[in-house]
């Protein structure tokens, strides 16, 4: 399945509700539907004249938390909701904590809304997510609602914050859920799902194995800003070299998984640069193996990490401390500190690009 196309199939946790009625529809989409492959080159008077409220295309979201956010914003002004074409946001394809949302979610109670005698409507506007960029410089709106975790990476390090900033468009960042019950619901719901697309089970594999196992690992976390994972292994004889699986972990987000999404992410918070190391809501891969390996007792003698970034500074010094003999990476990070450290402590590491 092709991640940049939306499937009929596709497994969801928040339940989709029924399509309106025929008549409901059509009136939906020609009223009150735009499409910005039409709008990019064509008059934006359509949309200037709303003096609309955008909720930039939002990750899959529930329908009770879009009424909340109905409710408290249309008494103030139009609404133009964001669908994004692509099935999942840009970078997490295939992954379903970071799915966007479907185009037909919520149309019935978009219609009945329409339907009803007030001065203010919803409207849908679809584009590619690339396209963000120029949806905010071209068209004038009342303000920009981002939904967090509907993109990767800090929203305040994109070409689209630059094109808001430019505009002087007011912004504001607001829950992916209706509150912490729903967050954690979410996150419960959803976790056997991620296990089964993304563990890797205990056996022997290969030097490329075992780093895409990290790699594969890393799409359990549900940090959009950056997802890690390692793999640890026990490097086995033979000709070709092999290793025994002894441990797999990621960068975790806490005290759970969707906190951040429902909080906010420490870093857009604090408008921190890439690679800052005072705000971020994860505790890193790399701990997270080192707490892993002293509750289950693994042995860490003798062993090789597989990881897909290169430590960060706090991290490699950390390691620097531990048995691990041996440290695979497939991407630098922090101008390489990582491989000053943990060499000077005796270790070996080697950059190997899958």
């Amino acid at each position: 399945m092709d991640g940049h196309k939306r499937s009929g199939g596709a497994r969801t946790y928040f339940a989709r509700h029924p399509e309106s009625t025929e008549k409901g529809k059509i009136m939906s989409e020609t009223l009150y539907s735009f499409d910005w492959a039409e709008l990019a080159f064509g008059s934006k008077k359509p949309i200037h004249e709303l003096g609309a409220i955008f909720i930039a295309a939002p990750r899959d979201i529930s329908h009770k938390r879009f009424i909340q956010i109905v409710k408290q914003y249309l008494p103030k002004a139009n609404l133009v909701l964001g669908l994004a074409k692509e099935e999942y946001i840009d970078g997490f394809e295939e992954q379903p904590h970071f799915r966007t949302l479907a185009h037909g979610a919520f149309q019935e109670v978009i219609g009945k809304i329409n339907a009803n005698d007030q001065e203010h409507k919803i409207y849908t506007l679809a584009y590619h997510q690339r396209e963000l960029k120029h949806v905010l410089s071209e068209l004038d709106f009342a303000r920009v609602l981002l939904v967090n975790g509907s993109w990767k990476y800090s929203f305040h390090t994109s070409e689209s914050f630059y094109a808001l900033a430019k505009k002087r468009t007011p912004y504001k960042y607001i829950p992916a859920f209706l509150d912490e019950a729903e967050a954690q619901a979410y996150e419960k719901h959803i976790t056997p799902q991620l296990k089964e697309l993304f563990e890797t089970k205990a056996g022997k594999y290969t030097e490329q194995e075992m780093l895409g196992i990290a790699a594969k690992n890393a799409k359990l976390s549900f940090d959009y800003s950056y997802q890690t994972g390692v793999a640890l292994g026990k490097k086995l004889g033979g000709k070709k070299a092999t290793y025994e699986l002894k441990a797999t972990t990621f960068n975790k987000v806490v005290p759970y998984q969707t906190y951040a999404l429902l909080h906010g992410a420490s870093r857009e918070k604090h408008f921190s640069p890439p690679h800052d190391l005072n705000h971020y809501d994860t505790v890193h891969a790399e701990t997270e193996l080192i707490i892993k390996a002293g509750r289950e007792h693994i042995p860490l003698k003798g062993t090789t990490l597989f990881i897909n970034l290169l430590p960060c500074p706090s991290c490699a010094r950390m390691l620097s401390e531990t048995d691990i003999e041996e440290f695979v990476y497939s991407t630098d990070h922090s101008e390489g500190y990582a491989l000053t450290i943990l060499e000077a402590a005796g270790k070996k590491v080697r950059r190997v690009v899958v």
